[in-house]
């Protein structure tokens, strides 16, 4: 590995998404960690996550929606300057040419959340909060919060923006298993039960709740338990299995894959043992639309 240090892993909301969905997609980002190409859709979900962020550190009166819309010129403004992030190994994500409707794109997604919510109403707790923990069990758990809003009554609402299309009815559950995982996170930190999650679609300004129990966040805890001792089995014998489905289409490893053709790279190692991971490395802010 060229002297580097090779970090304990921890598992995440996404990186247990990858497992479930492929357990050889997951080797490859989360210990090969090969670069995937930024598409469009992950580049606009990372910039107007900033705009809310930003948007949030506002005072109440100085949040309103033209406010928010000059954010986003900033931060489109930002983000094709040089450096800021539109780059990526001398490859330009989104043309230049292209860039008014960029904005146009953000501006329309940062303008649904009005029709949500009035942000000018009531200040979060925390936006973009990032969380280290683990099960009870030992499974190491980390992670990003986009919102945490307290009420003066003490009930908690953790909140997560897309940025995509909402999920069919089919494909609601796996939605909602992130924020589950989310609030296992909250609640082994902080001691406290949220009271609700909400995922907010900006596409079309629709959205899902759910008023999570104790019984649900323990068998979401059990389902973690069991999907870190597959993967740490998977990384003991260094056998990743590829699984296919219809994401395969959209998938940047298909020349590593097996059920392509492909040969993945020699398997570097598991890379850490089982530990609270007080020091992992934080994981990059998810965007884009997932």
């Amino acid at each position: 590995m060229g002297g580097l240090v090779r970090r304990p892993l921890a598992l995440s909301a996404s990186r247990a998404a990858d497992f479930r969905r492929c357990p050889l997609l997951y080797r490859l980002r989360a210990i090969d960690r090969i670069p995937e190409p930024r598409s469009r859709a992950q580049v606009l979900g990372t910039v107007v996550h900033d705009v809310l962020e930003t948007l949030y550190g506002l005072d109440r009166p100085d949040r309103g929606p033209a406010r928010a819309a000059d954010l986003v010129g900033d931060a489109v403004e930002a983000f094709f300057a040089p450096g800021g992030g539109n780059e990526e190994g001398g490859l330009v994500v989104v043309p230049h040419a292209d860039r008014d409707a960029f904005r146009a794109e953000a501006a329309a997604l940062v303008a649904t959340l009005y029709g949500v919510e009035d942000p000018q109403r009531f200040s979060p707790a925390a936006c973009e909060q990032y969380l280290v923990t683990a099960t009870a069990a030992g499974t190491p758990l980390h992670g990003y919060l986009d919102r945490v809003d307290v009420a003066p009554t003490g009930e908690v609402r953790v909140v997560d923006y897309k940025t995509g299309k909402p999920p069919r009815p089919a494909y609601r559950d796996e939605a909602m298993f992130q924020m589950r995982f989310y609030a296992l996170m909250y609640r082994r930190i902080h001691g406290v039960l949220p009271t609700q999650l909400k995922l907010i679609y900006l596409k079309d300004g629709s959205w899902l709740t759910l008023s999570p129990d104790a019984e649900a966040l323990a068998g979401t805890e059990a389902t973690l338990d069991a999907l870190w001792a597959a993967i740490e089995s998977a990384g003991a014998s260094g056998e990743f299995a590829p699984r296919t489905s219809r994401l395969c289409d959209w998938c940047a490893h298909q020349s590593l894959c097996p059920a392509f053709g492909g040969t993945p790279p020699e398997y570097p190692g598991w890379p850490g043992s089982r530990v609270v991971p007080v020091d992992v490395t934080p994981i990059e802010r998810p965007g884009g639309a997932g």
